[in-house]
């Protein structure tokens, strides 16, 4: 019988699993409880312990309203509470070597979402690739996004970003304890997808995040999903409005339960995001508060604030599609309607433009789907490739990836869809659950192999480079300037292309269009 490890923290000693051939922490904290007086605020150093404490399984998940994607995505089953500030640890071994670090920000809207997922183990990156992982939790929706600096003074300065900060709590963490755990805290890279990659690109623009990571990977999310501290004062306006609370009264909504405050929250995501029409910033997501998040996080990484760090950054080709399943009526559009809609992102004078262009690449598409094809790039697509533009600037090693690969459950309907890359990346497309999105089949293990592999070797050199097949070279990946705009995209195959969706990039340049950047989705996601 194996011997459960033992690792010493700053805060003290703990005991976890032997599991498969990797070393499993779970439910580490890395912050004191945000409750009571701590809700809305700042995460605190955890309090030291004595003795050994046992971290075999994971701590409660954030508190969040019922989500049918996430429970796709494993949720089911875990215990929510406030008390959620904790992380997770897969690792080779307990043996002071220097391994390359992977911290996994979860994606979910901002309001969904957990790092214990099953689909985030990070067994396979131990043991395949001598990579240590760390998954996180941060707090969610109104509890980590909601901005009181307007109604409740200094003292709440940072609450819109508190689950921005949250992370970087965990951050700060891996820098003082990854070492106990065979990690080298000088070579980390932090990674995340959606909401989780839109989280990474606000960390690029925080000052005091400089130094905790040095590269990046960040899949379908980019620096664009952030708000300004008025359109975030409203959102607070909504809120306490809708719990009857009068401005100021700070006391009430930190004593107030849980459960309740998310029933509001709810209640307002509804009325702002009942419609795909109009792209503009999540309900509860991070604020440009000039205090911990000073500017937007583009303009910061524009400036160089990111330039010591490598980047990988790139999207699926049909993100929008995953949505479809439970809006429907996306798909729905006829032509005046799509017309009416490519007003909204491409303005009066481009509009009738972008639908031809897009139904160029596209003739057999319904007026629903040229649709969802804008949405993809106005909320993901673009967003991307402002980042790679931005950050190719200052760092030769940047690099962008289109995932193409259509998988073929609900009839081939979804395509390359949202969240379809996940299950590669972390080499767990045998979990449960995964193949109602990714479908079942001996071509899914090489072609997970093949992308883990290449996030395993940009954590480790700084340049995402495997071999594309048995026996095969290693390709060239090159890096992304605006000159060729070279790309790898990765179907079954993967291959350099240089500016994919030329056309489509060319319309939206034209309009001038503002970076949606926004992981927007149905009511209840």
């Amino acid at each position: 019988m194996a011997i459960s490890p033992v690792a010493e923290t700053t805060c003290g000693r703990v005991e976890g699993l032997y599991r498969d051939g990797t070393h499993v922490f779970m439910g580490i904290p890395f912050a004191r409880a945000p409750v009571g007086e701590l809700r809305f605020r700042p995460p605190q150093p955890p309090e030291p312990w004595a003795g050994v404490r046992l971290t075999q399984r994971s701590g409660p998940i954030p508190l969040q309203p019922p989500s049918p994607l996430e429970a796709t995505l494993g949720t089911q089953g875990f215990t929510q509470g406030e008390d959620c500030l904790s992380l997770n640890v897969w690792t080779p071994g307990l043996d002071g070597q220097r391994r390359p670090v992977m911290v996994w920000v979860h994606g979910g809207m901002f309001v969904t979402g957990t790092g214990a997922s099953k689909w985030y183990s990070g067994r396979t990156f131990a043991t395949s690739s001598d990579v240590v992982v760390v998954t996180l939790n941060y707090r969610l929706g109104a509890i980590g996004f909601l901005h009181l600096a307007q109604v409740a003074g200094e003292e709440y300065a940072s609450s819109g970003n508190c689950g921005l900060l949250d992370q970087l709590a965990a951050l700060e963490w891996v820098r003082d304890n990854v070492a106990a755990f065979g990690g080298d805290p000088a070579n980390v890279t932090v990674f995340g997808e959606s909401a989780g990659a839109m989280s990474v690109g606000g960390l690029l623009g925080v000052p005091r995040a400089q130094g905790l990571f040095c590269k990046a990977i960040l899949q379908s999310g980019a620096c664009a999903n952030v708000r300004a501290p008025e359109v975030a004062a409203e959102v607070t306006e909504e809120l306490l409005a809708d719990l009857g609370i009068r401005a100021g009264a700070v006391a009430a909504l930190a004593a107030m339960p849980g459960a309740q405050l998310i029933e509001a929250q709810e209640r307002v995501t509804t009325r702002r995001l009942s419609t795909w029409a109009t792209p503009g910033a999540l309900p509860f997501s991070p604020v440009v508060d000039g205090i911990s998040l000073p500017r937007p996080p583009l303009e910061a990484v524009a400036g160089g604030s990111a330039a010591g760090v490598r980047m990988a950054v790139g999207t699926n080709r049909d993100e929008m599609t995953l949505f479809t399943l439970v809006d429907p009526t996306m798909n729905s559009l006829n032509e005046a309607g799509l017309e009416r809609q490519a007003t909204v992102i491409f303005g009066a004078t481009t509009a009738a433009k972008a639908v031809e262009v897009y139904r160029v690449g596209r003739p057999r598409a319904s007026p629903g789907q040229v649709w969802v094809a804008m949405l993809t790039d106005a909320i993901f697509r673009t967003p991307a490739i402002r980042l790679a533009e931005a950050q190719s600037l200052h760092q030769p090693a940047t690099f962008m990836y289109l995932f193409t690969w259509p998988t073929p459950v609900f009839g081939g309907m979804l395509g390359a869809s949202h969240g379809l890359e996940v299950a590669f990346v972390f080499d767990t497309v045998d979990q449960p659950g995964v193949n109602l999105l990714v479908g079942e089949g001996p071509h899914l293990a090489p072609m997970a192999t093949r992308m883990h592999r290449a996030w395993a070797a940009f954590a480790r050199r700084g340049v995402p480079d495997v071999p594309t097949g048995p026996g095969s070279e290693r390709p060239e990946w090159p890096a992304y300037e605006t000159t060729r705009r070279s790309t790898m995209t990765m179907d079954e195959t993967w291959e350099v292309t240089d500016d994919p969706g030329r056309a489509e990039r060319l319309v939206s340049e034209e309009a001038a269009v503002a970076p949606a950047g926004v992981e927007r989705g149905p009511t209840r996601p």
